[in-house]
């Protein structure tokens, strides 16, 4: 199987700089006659031979092009409360292979990580990376994008734009069977911190038109609840 890497456009005859070009020629070790596939935003496929290869630089032509198939039907966008420590780093890596859209970090009331501007700016940075390498390793069609930090306020309207949204709560919800079909085209999901949503988060969700979901009737990690969601989700409209 080819190497994947993404691109915003590809040429008949293309060229690769910088860090994606030295992978592919000092950890990939790969050698010129060799296929190289190249995503783009148009959801289009392009398999590309190497002709010429440096430490720096990689030329290629293109040789096929066909449609992605390996993006999900349902846009999903993960509200996601901000954890401790790195499990923000699982969570981004995990979300993107099982097929997440968009990864959204919420401050909520029992959120411990509260990071400023900056340090907030280079987390997202580092965040986008894994989801970049996430979805090279898993063969996605594009690579999801980490949002700016919202509140749960502007999450909840950010959400609102979409054609359903719900929050998995510990404490009551219906299953996600129940609140989503085959054909729902796109999905917001709000999972909480470690300390969960407080009755005060729920209000507000609710009263935006949020509807409440269950997991079961055992308490999950942060880390895990979302992973857990979005395998049901997938499941549910046919994208596993």
């Amino acid at each position: 199987m080819s190497a994947l890497f993404f691109a915003d456009k590809i040429e008949k005859v293309h060229t690769l700089y910088g860090e994606d070009a030295s992978h592919i020629a000092k950890s990939l070790r790969m050698n010129v006659g060799e296929i190289v596939t190249f995503c783009t935003p148009d959801g289009m496929c392009h398999d590309c031979e190497i002709t010429n290869i440096s430490k720096s630089e990689v030329d290629f032509k293109v040789v096929s092009e066909y449609v992605c198939e390996s993006e999900p039907s349902i846009e999903v966008t993960l509200y996601q409360a901000l954890t401790k420590s790195d499990k923000m780093d699982l969570i981004i890596q995990k979300s993107v292979e099982l097929g997440v859209g968009r990864i959204v970090p919420v401050i909520t009331d029992r959120c411990v990580s509260r990071p400023d501007e900056k340090s907030m700016d280079k987390k997202i940075e580092r965040w986008q990376k894994i989801a970049k390498n996430a979805a090279m390793q898993s063969r996605r069609g594009k690579v999801p994008k980490v949002m700016p930090l919202l509140t749960l306020e502007n999450a909840a309207k950010d959400a609102s734009t979409l054609e359903k949204a719900i929050v998995y709560y510990e404490k009551y919800g219906e299953n996600t069977n129940s609140l989503i079909t085959v054909d729902t085209k796109s999905l917001g999901i709000f999972v909480g911190s470690e300390g969960g949503f407080s009755e005060a988060d729920i209000r507000l969700l609710e009263d935006n038109g949020i509807s409440c979901a269950s997991l079961g009737k055992r308490i999950l990690r942060t880390e895990t609840a979302p992973l857990a969601a979005l395998t049901i989700i997938m499941y549910i409209t046919e994208n596993m």
